[in-house]
């Protein structure tokens, strides 16, 4: 079985079932369309239209399926939405750095424009790879890509300039073309996909690897949805515009500047808030009225982050959380989100986070965050404003302290291993030369936590693992010194205790049994228990991810003859000759190709939505179907004897003991 490391397994399959099931997908159409290269990625033609009567808005989310990487920045050059007349508007006129691999997680607001009124068919987005900053997973601290091993899978020529762009074109069915109607909003969601667009090589990655040898080739892949993810919180950030608070309405107008954008203009978009809205302005906490009050007190212009979500019918967005002022990253102190691998007395070790000095960051004139110096001090730039560590971060009594969702008070002593946070403060150096962050007079946001582990035994509302991982980290990562009571009672890997709440229904588990919990590490020098659950995914109804790749040429005769609009089925024989064959289910990884019955795909014909594509390598065609047969029909007529197959991805549910995955979606790659 090709293995892809145990860290990079981890951190690619645990930590993003426990925040988005791979069932949850609700897409409305999937589009899959080749990159071609180009040194010119701007479009002349396009406008952005002025607010008008006859204009709609039209609501661009960005996201993306997980990959190998910790980081992965690129510039977002132009995205354009093209009517059915050929009219084109530009819905991002600023060039706009992302990090795709932060949008996991969530889906960012990259645009609201206004946009005239009709249908449109055609997207089209330009990335510019120029400074990219690609870190790949190692199980350490990550190892950067250098530049000239950034490879564009169309040309196998480096991704540098002036051949760095990359232009992606998504063309809509003309049954579901993105309707804009004046006065109203639609959504278009984008998902890139960045398992499916891209390749690292070796397959193997350690600490032990330099980062010379580590090459990723690139051929990007969209996903196209004109309805919102609704399992994924989206984000909404820029600076504030106004504040309304009446007895009809509660909510807040901002301009959008996605991700790290300090200016521009991408539109603008309401944030309503509710009684239970939680507020965190500069460290400071409030609730519902008093929060939006506090809010509005602010200056005008004062940088804001929303989380929420987008409801489908009234296509409003409505907040759970509000971040405002130095409590935002970028936005008048130094910052880094990362995980807390060991604390000792008030200084905590932060590793594998983004940093981001004050004044935000980013991408310009082909200048990588990378580059950027450290803000405050003297010291010489370093990797600061991307993926990094460790950093020394010291808190104390002065430190404003918030717990996601949570109510209640918090301090420096409710920090400690494992837990998720963004620390806000200001950047500097040790004697050492190490990196460090004093946030003694800043704030800590301790942020929901990914543990996973095999079940041992449970007892007195107390679940205990073998534990595998922390926030997507092995376990091996931390140094539990410290984190109980006295030291015999410090956490340990081999016997992590979770406070399981009543509420929590906990399914008949046997030892070994793999659990996923999302929660709050327990305060620092109080364990056990050693992990507060929140909530609990249920692995047992968790869909399977498969993934299988043949070394080229391929096969010109993959499945077992004949092909059935019910029934597809690959042999062991042919599973075991993959250069890959892996099923992943949560933290997971199993081999169909030990299955002796072959491994058999079957149409699930309960799910809301089956998809189904096939992609020709050679011409960059791809064809979606959302019906089994259909896609098997012209499957048979594709494998003509010539083309071969050469990779195939799959989700849905998978028995081992028969080798049968029920899949609702399947892509497959061919030769020609």
């Amino acid at each position: 079985m090709n293995q892809i490391g145990p860290t990079r397994r981890i951190r690619h399959v645990a930590r993003d079932f426990s925040l988005r099931l791979l069932g949850s997908l609700g897409l409305a159409c999937t589009l899959i369309l080749a990159a071609c290269s180009g040194g010119g990625g701007s479009m002349s033609s396009s406008t952005t239209p002025p607010p008008s009567s006859s204009n709609g808005v039209a609501m661009v989310t960005l996201t993306d399926m997980p990959g190998d990487f910790l980081s992965y920045m690129v510039n977002v050059v132009s995205l354009t939405l093209t009517r059915s007349d050929g009219t084109t508007v530009e819905t991002v006129p600023a060039t706009t750095s992302v990090d795709f691999a932060q949008l996991v997680n969530l889906s960012e607001v990259i645009s609201a424009q206004q946009v005239p009124d009709g249908s449109y068919a055609t997207v089209t987005m330009t990335l510019d790879y120029n400074g990219a900053a690609i870190v790949v997973d190692n199980g350490g601290s990550g190892l950067t890509v250098p530049a000239a091993n950034i490879i564009n899978g169309a040309t196998n020529a480096p991704l540098v300039a002036p051949n760095s762009q990359l232009t992606v074109t998504l063309q809509l069915p003309a049954t579901a073309p993105l309707v804009i109607t004046h006065g109203t909003v639609a959504n278009l969601a984008l998902d890139f996909n960045l398992s499916a667009s891209n390749t690292v090589a070796p397959g193997t990655i350690t600490a032990s690897t330099a980062a010379s040898a580590v090459t990723v080739t690139v051929n990007p892949v969209l996903v196209a949805s004109l309805t919102p993810d609704t399992s994924k919180m989206i984000q909404v950030r820029g600076p504030l515009v106004s504040v309304t608070d009446t007895s009809s309405q509660t909510s807040y107008t901002v301009q959008v500047w996605p991700f790290y954008t300090a200016s521009g203009n991408m539109g603008q978009v309401v944030v309503n808030t509710t009684a239970t809205t939680a507020f965190t302005l500069s460290g400071t906490s409030y609730t519902g009225t008093a929060g939006l009050t506090a809010l509005a007190a602010l200056p005008t212009g004062t940088l804001t982050v929303a989380l929420g979500t987008l409801d489908r019918t009234s296509m409003s967005f409505t907040a759970a959380e509000v971040f405002a002022g130095s409590s935002v990253p970028g936005a008048g102190l130094d910052s880094i989100e990362g995980t807390v691998t060991s604390r000792s007395g008030n200084v905590l070790m932060v590793s594998n986070g983004f940093l981001l000095p004050q004044g935000g960051g980013g991408m310009s004139g082909g200048q990588a965050m990378s580059t950027m110096s450290v803000s405050g001090t003297s010291a010489a730039p370093q990797n600061f404003g991307l993926w990094g560590g460790p950093v020394a971060v010291t808190v104390a009594a002065g430190t404003a302290v918030t717990e996601d969702g949570q109510t209640g008070t918090f301090g420096a002593q409710d920090i400690s291993v494992g837990q998720h946070l963004q620390a806000f403060g200001k950047f500097g150096s040790s004697t050492g030369g190490g990196r460090t962050l004093d946030a003694s007079s800043g704030s800590v946001r301790l942020m929901v936590t990914s543990a996973v582990g095999q079940y041992t035994a449970s007892a007195a509302g107390v679940v205990t693992l073998a534990l595998q991982a922390l926030d997507g980290r092995p376990a091996a990562l931390f140094d539990f010194a410290g984190t109980g009571a006295s030291s015999a009672s410090d956490a340990s890997a081999a016997a992590y205790a979770v406070s399981v709440p009543a509420a929590l229904t906990l399914p008949t588990l046997t030892a070994g049994a793999p659990l996923l919990f999302d929660g709050f590490v327990t305060p620092f020098g109080s364990a056990p228990p050693d992990f507060s659950a929140t909530t609990l995914i249920s692995l047992a109804t968790s869909n399977a991810r498969l993934n299988l790749a043949w070394s080229s040429p391929g096969l010109t005769a993959p499945f077992v003859a004949p092909l059935s609009a019910t029934n597809v089925l690959i042999s062991q024989a042919t599973l075991q000759s993959a250069a890959q064959h892996t099923v992943f289910i949560g933290p997971v990884q199993e081999d169909p190709a030990t299955v002796s019955a072959g491994l058999s795909f079957v149409p699930n014909t309960s799910a809301a939505t089956q998809i189904f594509v096939i992609g020709h390598r050679m011409s960059w065609h791809f064809q979606v179907y959302d019906s089994f047969s259909d896609f098997i029909t012209a499957l048979t007529g594709d494998l003509n004897g010539t083309t071969a197959l050469l990779r195939i991805e799959a989700e849905g549910g998978y028995d081992q003991s028969t080798g049968v995955l029920t899949v609702n979606l399947m892509a497959v790659e061919l030769s020609d």
